[in-house]
């Protein structure tokens, strides 16, 4: 569980203190770490203690200690010298390898529960249970951000974000797949939604720097409950994919900004391509030309407003009037009432969402 990188570190940081060598060996016998060069001379030693009774041992003037994790033998530790010195300092080592084993379990069960939460795999009386074991609160606000980016292979970005809110107690850093970034961040009681899009810029700058690699960034809403973060990951992951579908020109999508979005999104297929049947009789919205689907999306920007879209499509009022009603003519629809006007843009973002679907499929 520990690897051995940290033990040899631990190993080298006793040595300074201490001036005592030190080695670490697994139950049959093969060494982890050592800060003396003939560690391997005393595995045959090692593996005979290991499966002595004696919880200690003076062997070829070295002490051997067993290292426990719940009663289960993990580690042989050897501290040089045969005197009562070495012996206390090889016990404080023990101690410190323990409580080092109890350290690592703890931070792999909170991100193992984490994970849980997240996908809605445990019951109320689990979540209240573990939080408690685990001393995490339980009566807190938090939100969920999922982070998709191009991760590299040494897992840069996980640690880059992990070096940022990794060390707090109560925020929590870890990835459900090769391509999310999972954060399940605490807020204090201040915090707004402006502070959550702030916090999701920082990341956006922290991982892109001077780099043109794809990222998106996507938060839900703010629970108050432990039991109530999955649904937060729920809204985060649905403003991923909505914002690319309907917002593919933003880097961070907050759910509580997707409006109408996250309604199309939720509809089957079939029933979308029966209201696209029906609005343009077997038509879509996007078979226009280019000047005519440019025409509508800057009418629909400026709040079908026909002196500010004319004014800024640089064409006469009269011209865009005679884009509109040929535009009426074909489809049955005035993009000048309201109402049809509201129709048409539904139309024109179920067809996005069914293109989306479709290249998702492929």
């Amino acid at each position: 569980m520990i690897s051995n990188q940290i033990l040899q570190n631990t190993m080298d940081g006793l040595k300074e203190i201490t001036k005592i060598d030190f080695g670490v060996l697994d139950t049959e016998g093969k060494v982890l770490a050592a800060t003396f060069p003939d560690a391997d001379h005393y595995v045959r030693e090692a593996e005979n203690f290991a499966s002595s009774s004696a919880d200690s041992q003076i062997m070829h003037g070295c002490h051997f200690f067993k290292v426990f994790d719940e009663r289960q033998l993990e580690y042989v530790l050897l501290a040089s010298g045969d005197g009562d010195g070495a012996f206390t300092i090889g016990k404080m080592a023990v101690f410190q390898v323990e409580n080092l084993i109890v350290a690592y379990k703890e931070r792999f069960d909170k991100d193992n529960f984490i994970k849980n939460l997240l996908l809605d795999n445990l019951l109320l009386v689990d979540i209240y249970n573990r939080s408690k074991k685990l001393h995490i609160d339980m009566q807190v606000r938090r939100v969920v951000y999922i982070i998709e980016t191009d991760r590299d292979k040494d897992g840069g970005d996980l640690k880059k974000v992990k070096g940022i809110y990794g060390g707090s107690t109560q925020d929590f850093v870890t990835a459900v797949d090769e391509k999310d970034i999972i954060l399940v961040k605490e807020l204090a009681e201040n915090e707004t939604y402006e502070d959550l899009k702030r916090t999701a810029e920082v990341i956006l700058n922290l991982l892109r720097g001077e780099s043109k690699k794809a990222i998106h960034i996507a938060y839900g809403t703010i629970v108050k409950e432990l039991k109530e973060v999955s649904r937060s990951y729920k809204e985060a992951r649905m403003a991923l994919d909505v914002g690319k579908i309907f917002l593919p020109e933003k880097n961070v999508v907050a759910y509580s900004t997707l409006g109408i979005g996250r309604l199309i999104y939720q509809l089957p297929i079939p029933l979308c391509k029966m209201f696209i049947r029906e609005i343009f009789d077997n038509k879509s919205p996007d078979d226009f030309d280019a000047e005519t689907l440019m025409t509508i999306n800057k009418f629909f920007e400026n709040n079908l407003n026909v002196s500010e879209t004319s004014r800024q499509l640089y064409i006469h009022r009269n011209t865009l009037v005679y884009r509109l009603d040929k535009l009426q003519k074909s489809t049955g629809l005035d993009l000048r009432v309201f109402e049809d006007a509201i129709t048409f843009k539904i139309a024109l973002m179920v067809v996005k969402y069914m293109k989306y679907m479709e290249e998702l499929n492929y």
